[in-house]
């Protein structure tokens, strides 16, 4: 990558294996990457490739058997649980097959979860929250409960929520996998246009062409190693 942009997201020599039985599988073999500020990055691989492995260490949920993940230049595999679940919070957006959203609050009180738990829910902040909201069409159900919203309000809703804090980087699993093909091109255009607009860098995980098409740049997780896409 050129040295004149910031780097990101940065993961070197990364392995990693699970104990199945009395086999152990490896997952990731050697897995190097550099994402830089602002860049729309697709990751695709068949099922079981490993790609939700490597989303989970790259956010610090899972820890590697070796090899260095590099956020903003801050190496989150040496951090404690602990401190690796506060640079979560702070520094990467998630946004989910499954929506994940919590029943019991409204679309409101959902997106300005992360801020709550930082602890920067002030009026700057709520600013942000009303033009995410109206961006992406949700601003006039801000106060529903996701169990009234359809399946493309409440991805949505989780575009904001990942967002809304501003993060060095996020992170998309699958994002229209619970979508019909109409609503997820609506959802993966609204992202898109979100991260462009405000300078985010994102890492996409998909096993779909179709949705690749949307980054800037695609790569393969291919029996455990990332390739070009050929």
């Amino acid at each position: 990558m050129s040295n004149d942009r910031e780097s990101i997201l940065a993961v070197e020599h990364l392995q990693k294996s699970f104990q199945e039985g009395q086999q152990s599988r490896q997952v990731l073999k050697d897995v190097n990457l550099e994402i830089v500020k602002g860049e729309f990055v697709a990751l695709l691989g068949q099922s079981g490739s490993g790609k939700s492995t490597l989303l989970n260490i790259i956010s610090g949920i899972e820890i590697p058997d070796s090899g260095e993940i590099l956020i903003k230049g801050e190496n989150i595999t040496r951090k404690t649980e602990h401190d690796r679940t506060l640079f979560r919070r702070r520094h990467i957006g998630f946004v989910y097959q499954f929506f994940n959203l919590i029943p019991t609050l409204t679309v409101w009180e959902n997106v300005s979860l992360p801020l709550a738990l930082n602890n920067q829910l002030d009026d700057k902040s709520h600013v942000r929250i009303k033009v995410l909201l109206e961006q992406v069409g949700l601003h006039d159900r801000r106060s529903a409960f996701p169990d009234v919203l359809s399946g493309g309000e409440q991805q949505r809703a989780s575009l904001v929520r990942a967002l809304v804090h501003l993060p060095s980087l996020v992170l998309a699993d699958e994002p229209t996998g619970n979508l019909d093909a109409e609503t997820g091109s609506l959802v993966l255009s609204m992202l898109q246009q979100l991260c462009r607009n405000r300078g985010h860098t994102m890492l996409l995980v998909t096993h779909s062409n179709s949705v690749a098409e949307y980054a800037d740049r695609k790569i393969v997780l291919k029996d455990g190693e990332l390739v070009p896409l050929e």
